[in-house]
């Protein structure tokens, strides 16, 4: 992945600086948590702002340690201004998604990066959707066994976890703002590198399928 870039830098600075600018301000941290009652209200600077704001060191590690991991790829295919771009734009889809799904749910809150991450994961797998990517913590292979997975696998079981986690309401965790992510990682990606329709066409379709999925299930009322 080369050195970590600037931009990358950059932006996990400047969540460490506002999460635990949070993490000792409460009054900071419910003005600019994602509110559906606050965002209807006019606040939409929320649906911003809460994606520098986590709800402790773990959860701030982890959504800046996926950060590290598939930024390099996507600054490496897209430049940085198109980086910055799916970022920013997979944070707001993932809010709008969350808005949507939670607009009778005036109490609902929630705070992270995920949406934004989860963005630039699914645009490194749609730029290199046969690359390999391995478990934390488990050896690379055991034996003539390749333990890593596909790209495509590992984004098409993401986004089927994340429906099966927003229909059941698994966990103190936005599946929807995920998913949301995913989403705006998928498009905006393919509007910055039409390209890909002719090098990964079948792969940008497989990508699809959970998204289609989703759409009929809430056509349908499962959701």
């Amino acid at each position: 992945m080369g050195k970590l870039d600037l931009v990358t830098i950059i932006i996990i600075a400047t969540n460490v600086i506002i999460s635990y600018k949070g993490f000792g301000d409460y009054s900071f941290f419910e003005k600019y948590k994602f509110n559906v009652g606050a965002v209807k209200r006019g606040e939409q600077i929320r649906l911003f702002s809460s994606g520098f704001l986590h709800a402790d060191n773990a959860h701030l590690f982890f959504n800046m340690f996926a950060l590290y991991l598939f930024s390099g790829q996507v600054i490496y295919e897209v430049g940085k201004f198109n980086f910055l771009i799916i970022y920013f734009g997979s944070l707001l889809a993932g809010s709008l998604l969350s808005l949507y799904f939670h607009k009778n749910e005036y109490h609902y809150s929630a705070v992270g990066a995920s949406g934004a991450v989860t963005g630039i994961l699914y645009s490194a797998i749609l730029l290199n959707p046969e690359r390999l990517y391995y478990f934390l913590f488990l050896p690379p292979r055991i034996g003539s066994v390749d333990l890593g997975i596909p790209g495509y696998i590992l984004g098409i079981g993401y986004l089927l976890y994340s429906i099966y986690g927003m229909k059941n309401r698994i966990g103190n965790i936005g599946h929807d703002a995920h998913f949301g992510g995913a989403v705006g990682g998928y498009i905006i990606t393919l509007v910055l590198s039409p390209w890909l329709f002719k090098t990964n066409l079948l792969m940008i379709g497989l990508l699809a399928l959970p998204i289609v999925l989703l759409y009929v299930l809430k056509k349908m009322g499962k959701i």
